[in-house]
């Protein structure tokens, strides 16, 4: 049996024109094999994934391209970045076929192919050769990795979607089954917990480590590997001539600290751990459970945090808003991409004074975009450093205009639907799920997601030059009026307040030149914190509550159901402008 090429491990990647570099992806590395009888999936150790993956092995391939073998990788995908190991191996795990399937549907799982596997044929070409197979064999559980020819932009990518690392291949490298070289070099990006020691087991030569939570000693994770072997030598004797011998392990009182790199650490367990460094200038009331969540997540070297444990809402400090805005970076900064930017800033908190700023600060970073029009100076915020630095500055909610910056056409459609107050929030589900239909009708792709506030707002996609705020104009009121026909009891288009009633308000006017809708995943200036959040359709029922995820909630929601905006920017190109230009023009 042939195994896969190998990777060398490093802590530097080469540089050079004669190297080419892709993201790392945190899953089952497999071979593709296809012939003429189908597709199966062999791990680099063997073991037939086929029946585990039934979205990708039962693709049928382009006619006339068999017989061929693809290198890759096996991932789940919380951003195009960012991979979902820990669903992946629960994936693995599985064995009943129902629950495949099952499991399948819901979190799809995709083959990221980097190789056209030929002997003897530089990389280069087989890139070629896996582009022109994947060009005609548009299936969406099987899809080209990315290739960079600059490193400095991929590690910005890597750094800010928390990816596994980076993999530097030399572009006239032939493919070596099994073999290990310097032409394929792989670095991670480890993150770093600052612990101190608890436990040496002579037998697995395992040392196990805490932090302290809230003056409590909590288990953090053990680790074997990366101590020079002086060093180890040298933390034996200390743990033998300092401790105290219980059962078959040394027993060490809270002295000694150190820096353990992961690719994660979650229930009192480190993933792929490696010693660092000794902290001697840490003491062990340093190493807190609060200092390696923060650690954890990445911050840029450069952002400086100011008032963290201030409460910006009701149970909600500084640090645990910043926290949220690190994590939900790689989601929301693409809907801010080329936009200019409105924030409601709230310095000392929700129920404190707070201010509209839609022009940049001559102090802001220039991580922070200027944007200069009509002598004003706007800000475009499409970076980690300036969305962390406005979030310091006690930014709250993000509003974004419907056309880029220095455009005069929309690039998408949001139907604001406003009830008249939270227990209404019942004629939102009737209303988003009667848009739906008639725009399903029209073959029309439409995206919900909730307000964050008592409402809820309809997405729809499109390239910028597709239609104008006119023509944008004429699709939401007359969604609107649709609306008001059919449930004249339950809808509204009335401006005055007092004479809506009990109606739900449709608000197309909303949608316009210079006007602004919250972000999707921004958080909202209400109590508990809630999140702007962007929702399956198959979520919109009576159940909901337009307050279901808030700062604590959403990652972990995404992290097990995704993100239901993941194919916000390919629908754009597939709505049905013919069919409705046509309908414009009746």
């Amino acid at each position: 049996m042939k195994r896969p090429m190998l990777l060398t491990p490093s802590d530097d990647l080469p540089e050079g024109e004669e190297w080419m570099y892709e993201p790392k992806y945190d899953g089952f590395r497999a071979l593709l094999e296809c012939t003429s009888e189908g597709i199966r999936l062999i791990s680099r150790n063997g073991k037939d994934l086929t029946d585990k993956f039934p979205e990708i092995s039962e693709a049928a391939p382009p006619p006339d391209t068999t017989p061929f073998v693809l290198d890759g990788e096996i991932v789940i995908l919380n951003t195009a970045f960012q991979a979902n190991f820990d669903l992946l191996q629960k994936r693995g795990r599985l064995r009943n076929t129902e629950n495949i399937r099952k499991a399948a549907a819901e979190r799809p799982a995709l083959f990221a192919a980097f190789d056209f596997v030929q002997e003897q044929i530089p990389l280069e070409k087989r890139k070629q050769r896996l582009a022109e197979l994947l060009a005609k064999w548009e299936h969406p559980g099987i899809k080209m990795v990315a290739v960079y020819q600059h490193v400095d932009k991929l590690k910005d990518i890597i750094h800010l979607h928390f990816g596994e690392g980076i993999i530097a291949k030399r572009s006239t490298s032939t493919y070596q089954f099994g073999e290990k070289t310097r032409h394929w070099v792989k670095w991670k990006q480890w993150k770093t917990a600052s612990v101190f020691l608890t436990h040496f087991d002579p037998d697995n030569g395992y040392v196990d480590t805490a932090v302290y939570n809230e003056g409590q000693i909590r288990k953090a994770g053990r680790f074997k590997h990366g101590l020079p072997r002086e060093e180890a030598a040298t933390l034996r004797h200390f743990f033998k001539e300092k401790g105290k011998k219980e059962k078959n392990k040394w027993t060490l009182p809270p002295s000694v600290c150190a820096d353990i790199h992961c690719l994660e650490a979650e229930n009192e367990e480190f993933r792929e751990p490696m010693f660092h460094r000794f902290r001697f200038d840490h003491t062990p009331e340093q190493c807190t459970s609060r200092k390696m969540t923060w650690d954890l997540s990445l911050f840029p070297d450069r952002f400086e945090p100011t008032s963290l444990e201030k409460e910006l809402f009701p149970g909600v400090t500084k640090r645990d808003y910043l926290l949220y805005t690190r994590h939900i970076a790689p989601y929301m900064l693409p809907y801010m991409k080329e936009k200019k930017l409105t924030v409601i800033r709230f310095p000392d908190g929700i129920h404190n004074e707070s201010f509209f700023q839609k022009h940049r600060p001559d102090y802001a970073p220039n991580a922070l975009k200027l944007w200069m029009e009509k002598g004003e100076s706007y800000m475009i915020c499409e970076e980690l450093q300036g969305l962390l630095w406005l979030a310091n500055q006690g930014a709250i909610e993000f509003h974004l205009p419907f056309e880029k910056a220095g455009g005069v056409h929309p690039d998408e459609i949001i139907l604001d639907l406003d009830p008249p107050e939270k227990d209404a929030f019942p004629l939102c589900l009737t209303a988003a799920l009667l848009c739906r239909k008639w725009l399903d009708e029209l073959g029309m792709i439409s995206f919900i997601k909730l307000s964050g506030s008592k409402g809820m707002q309809l997405h729809l996609p499109f390239q910028e030059g597709d239609l104008t705020y006119e023509e944008t104009r004429v699709i939401t009121e007359t969604l609107a009026r649709l609306l008001v026909e059919t449930k004249p009891d339950l809808f509204t288009v009335e401006r005055f307040k007092s004479k809506r009633k009990d109606r739900l308000y449709i608000d197309y006017v909303q949608h316009g030149e210079g006007k602004t809708i919250i972000a999707p995943y921004s958080v909202r200036a209400k109590d508990g914190a809630p999140i702007a959040a962007p929702l399956y359709w198959e979520e919109v029922q009576d159940e909901l509550n337009p307050r279901s995820y808030t700062v604590e909630n959403m990652m972990e929601r995404l992290q097990k159901r995704g993100d239901p905006f993941q194919d916000y920017e390919k629908a754009r190109a597939l709505q049905p402008m013919d069919q409705i230009q046509a309908l414009l023009d009746y």
